[in-house]
This record gives C-alpha cells, structure tokens and sequence, in this order.
C-alpha cells in the first residue's frame, strides 16, 4: 500500500512556493504533484477565492489528492496543461511550479526500474500506461538510436561503444532487468566511477522512455500562453540538459538560436528573471539527498 509518507520531502519548498509570490485568491497550477508537499504549501497561502490545478501522469500519485474544494489533480502528463486547463474553463493563471525529473517514491518502489540500487526489470516508465519502456529502447532501438539515447541524454563519451555492446549481447538472448544491463556493460563501469556512470546511462534511458525533453519544451512554451502578463513560473530542474533548456527560454524565448533584433539591436524577451539561480542550502542537502543537484529559476511574464 502506497502512503504519502513514501514520497519524502520536497525540494526548495519554501524558494520554490515563495518565488510564485502568491495572491489569496489567484489560480495557481503545480505540473508535478506527487506526494503534494508544494501543493500544500501553496494550498496554505491562497483564500476562499483561490484555486490550485495539479498534474501527475502516475497514479500511485492519486492517492495522495488533497481534500479541498480549491483543488483539481488531473492525471495527465504535464505536457497537456493548456488542454485540460481549457476543459476546466481556464485559460490563464497566475503561477505555474515544476518539481521536474523523478519523485523519491518512484526511486524508492524497486518493481519500477528507476533506481540504480535495485535489481528490476528495465521499465522506467513514469506513465505506467505509457507504451514504450526501458526494455524497448535496450532490446528494440538499433545500434544508432542507442548511442543517440546515452550520448545526447547521458552525455557519456564511451555512448557509441556501449551501444555496440548492447546491440551485441541482446543477439543471443533479450536483455530484461537491470543486472542483465549491468553485467553486459560492466568494461565501461570502473569500480571508483561505476555509480556515476550508471547514474547517467538510467538517466539517458530514463529520459528517452518518457520523452522528457520534448515534454519540457512543450510546457514552458504553453506556459508562456498559459501564464498572466506578471505571473509567475517556479521551475526546479536536476540535471544540466533541464537547466540549460529552462535557463535558454527565460532568457529569450528560445531553446536554440537567437531571436531576431531590431533596428537598434534590442529584441523583445518574454519573461523577467526574479533572482539568480537558487540552489539548496547544505542544511537541506543533509536532510534530503534529493536536493542535491536541484536549481530553482523563478521568472516573471512580462
């Protein structure tokens, strides 16, 4: 049985909620609800008037729905906010937060194949519904497409190598579970680097499987749309391929390239960065692991 303590603490709690700069009685939307530790905190900041939509594509999530007439989860990926805001009868906000990469509990339930430290069948779906998982993209994608997968998500230099050897192995017998995957690529796991290097190679996976880079290219664009000229976007990403995405289209709109300038070499940007980078206190990262790798970019609609 799942319970709400299974998801542990949430990162940035205070930064990240404090950054939407909370009206009473405005509308607020958290894509990544989870065990709802940022729903609550925003929860606890809005008025009879206010309203808060959630989002979480994992129902083990679901059980963990506030009790609250202000409240909507909504079981979808976050990458249809504008769809289902619209269903609801909302077509602007006034802050939007994104816990993004994987919640504790999904590392924590072995079954679930996120996690390194287990032996598990190679799923890594966060939608269990979703149609492709780890196992498809080691035994099914071609030796290219492996080495696509680790060396633009995993950044790791030995990628077309491990695909090689992937692409090898799985001819005499289908690889299945992540002690399979380690044993096939144990030459590339130094006893002194073997956790990091794992680390990267599940994260490559990882994000492959759940698409997470086109889903958060599609939600910081309708996040523009979505947001009220002075709301505000509350981001928490974990790895650099997050940051450098969300930082890029702060900035300028864009996720590659420059836009065009005008005459006198200006050109318009969509948000106003609230803050530098915000990253956990060590005192937090004692308390939660989890924080270690997080930075917070809060931004204001222009």
């Amino acid at each position: 049985m799942t319970t709400k303590m299974e998801y542990h603490n949430p990162v940035l709690l205070k930064e990240t909620v404090d950054g939407l700069n909370i009206r009473p009685d405005g509308i607020y939307v958290d894509v990544t609800f989870g065990g709802g530790g940022h729903s609550r905190e925003i929860m606890s900041r809005l008025g009879e008037g206010g309203k808060l939509f959630a989002f979480d594509q994992d129902l083990d999530a679901l059980k963990n729905a506030l009790d609250d007439e202000r409240f909507l989860l909504i079981n979808q990926n976050f990458r249809f906010i504008k769809r289902f805001l619209r269903f609801h009868g909302i077509k602007q906000v006034d802050g939007i937060l994104a816990d993004l990469g994987v919640s504790s509990h999904q590392f924590d339930v072995a079954e679930r194949g996120f996690s390194t430290r287990f032996e598990a069948e190679l799923d890594m779906r966060m939608d269990q519904k979703g149609e492709i998982s780890a196992y498809n993209v080691i035994n099914e994608y071609d030796e290219q497409e492996i080495a696509r997968v680790l060396f633009n998500y995993g950044e790791l230099k030995n990628a077309r190598a491990m695909a090689t050897v992937i692409v090898a192995a799985r001819q005499d017998t289908k690889i299945k579970n992540s002690e399979q995957l380690k044993q096939i690529l144990a030459r590339f796991l130094p006893g002194h680097k073997s956790n990091k290097i794992l680390a990267q190679i599940y994260q490559a996976i990882r994000i492959e499987v759940n698409q997470e880079m086109d889903v958060l290219k599609e939600f910081l664009e309708q996040s523009l749309e979505i947001l009220k000229p002075g709301g505000r976007l509350s981001v928490i990403s974990y790895h650099s391929l997050e940051d450098r995405l969300v930082k890029r289209f702060v900035k300028n709109g864009m996720f590659e390239g420059e836009p065009e300038r005008d005459f006198f070499g200006n050109f318009e940007v969509p948000f106003k960065t609230i803050e530098k980078l915000i990253v956990p206190s060590e005192e937090e990262i004692a308390i939660n692991n989890r924080a270690r790798s997080a930075k917070l970019r809060v931004a204001e609609k222009k």
